[in-house]
């Protein structure tokens, strides 16, 4: 979605600064442009594409944004990846549509609730090169991209550190995985006052920055270093002091999604278009249209709280609640 946004600001932008030239044909035929949203994770049950449409012609666009006719296709479009291996077509892939319901309105300038989604339940092969063909009625749109495979966490093992500064989470780089990402889930158990009923809670943060592999060999080693005084630093914020809380640690999530060097090129290439005093980059893979296909993989190891993470969160921060685990 923050693609075809892109698309917008840019269309509005183009027809401010054209509408003072003699040279623009405010009249000139309508002529669409396809967007393609597509990431592919071998982990996922099914594969979701995006592919709706952009305009370029008279009238306004936050008034077509806002008419599913505008942005949809009026027909089905042929979909389809084929798999490849040593040049070789391995797998056929089509996709077939669906509607879902899942936008509200606010959530953007565009249309609500319903959204035309292209869809596969196949299962991906991560040793397959997947080249995506989309056939429209004046033409064809196409791209490719490989898929991230497995990796692991290989520090820490059985449990996890925030007593101490200065730590890391270490890892094996995944063949095709350029960008990393590390967050922590703290999961904990919690019993309010008054209440018998013991509830699942948890409290999630991203460590700030992204880690790149020097290849797509795969197998490289990666760290990210963290602070053990974050840890507490963000549950002194995030959690609510309540007068005879009952608190136990469970486990840390750790987080580590990997991405293709097409989608970390997208990331890039977009952090800064939301300043409205920098131009509003685009940056596409998609031969025929615009948009994104890419792929990514995400992995979660948990792993206990140390003793003396444990001891150092319920002897010094009293006012959390947190007990002893049994």
């Amino acid at each position: 979605m923050r693609i075809i946004k892109q698309l917008f600001g840019s269309l509005l932008l183009l027809s401010l600064f054209s509408s003072c030239s003699n040279d623009v044909d405010i009249y000139a035929d309508y002529k669409d442009i396809s967007i393609v949203y597509g990431i592919m994770d071998s982990s996922d049950d099914t594969t979701w594409l995006k592919i709706t449409k952009a305009f370029q012609g008279p009238g306004n666009a936050l008034l077509f944004a806002t008419n599913p006719d505008s942005s949809n296709y009026d027909y089905k479009l042929d979909v389809k990846m084929v798999g490849v291996k040593n040049g070789v077509e391995k797998q056929t892939i089509v996709f077939d549509t669906i509607t879902i319901k899942n936008k509200h309105a606010g959530d953007s300038v565009f249309y609500y609730p319903n959204q035309i989604v292209y869809y596969s339940t196949e299962v991906l092969d991560v040793e397959y090169k997947y080249e995506l063909v989309i056939i429209r009625e004046d033409g064809e749109i196409t791209s490719e991209t490989k898929i991230v495979d497995d990796f692991y966490v290989t520090y820490p093992n059985r449990s996890i550190d925030f007593k101490n500064n200065n730590k890391e989470i270490e890892w094996n780089s995944a063949a095709n995985g350029k960008r990393y990402e590390v967050s922590f889930k703290f999961n904990y158990k919690e019993l309010l006052p008054g209440s018998s009923d013991t509830t699942i809670q948890s409290v999630s943060w991203n460590l700030a920055g992204a880690v790149r592999s020097s290849s797509l060999a795969g197998g490289e080693n990666m760290y990210k270093a963290y602070s053990g005084d974050e840890f507490y630093s963000i549950l002194e914020n995030e959690l609510e002091v309540i007068l005879n809380v009952q608190r136990w640690a469970i486990d840390v999530d750790i987080i580590i999604p990997s991405a293709t060097q097409d989608f970390d090129t997208y990331l890039e290439v977009n952090q800064g278009a939301d300043n409205l005093l920098s131009e509003v980059p685009i940056y596409t893979n998609i031969d025929g249209g615009i948009g994104l296909f890419a792929s990514r993989k995400t992995i979660v190891k948990s792993a206990a709280l140390s003793a003396g993470s444990e001891l150092k969160l319920v002897v010094e921060y009293p006012d959390l609640g947190f007990k002893p685990r049994n």
